[in-house]
């Protein structure tokens, strides 16, 4: 009898010894994983009480997309050089990230706040209830520069 191909499933491959230890992406989530981490222990500090939504959210300090793709980019170059086709690729994918969470994602938090904020003048003593927008999407330059910096010690130091 022959054998027949079938796709593998996800909770398959995420199981898999090679995916767990995948030496270009390990660092990468660790980076990612320190970010986020960092944004529930300041806002532990900041608040004094415990928020978990924050290891999932976007926005604010550091930025855990930069620290993912910098984390990412740091392990190929120092696995694969900075000549490699691999390395290019997670070059131009980091930059693509870093620029559009100070640039688009940034312009939409301001826009969010500002429509906030005329929303509440424009309602102001009315029974508005209307969700209002999620004002903390994007980052700062250092809030991106921060987010790149981990991602890049740790994929240097684990890669």
């Amino acid at each position: 009898m022959k054998h027949q191909y079938r796709p593998a499933s996800v909770t398959a491959i995420l199981m898999h010894q090679n995916f767990l230890f995948n030496q270009y992406l390990v660092p990468a989530l660790i980076a990612w994983a320190i970010a986020q981490g960092s944004k529930a222990l300041v806002a532990l500090i900041m608040l004094r009480r415990i928020d978990l939504s924050y290891l999932v959210s976007s926005g604010g300090m550091p930025s855990s997309h930069s620290a993912l793709v910098m984390g990412l980019a740091t392990s190929i170059a120092r696995l694969n050089g900075i000549h490699s086709a691999s390395f290019a690729i997670a070059a131009v994918l980091a930059a693509i990230i870093m620029y559009d969470a100070t640039g688009v994602r940034r312009a939409v938090s301001i826009q969010a706040r500002i429509l906030n904020r005329m929303i509440d003048e424009y309602f102001q003593g009315q029974n508005f209830t209307e969700k209002r927008l999620r004002e903390l999407i994007g980052h700062t330059p250092v809030q991106v520069f921060v987010g790149a910096l981990i991602g890049f010690l740790v994929g240097w130091f684990l890669s």
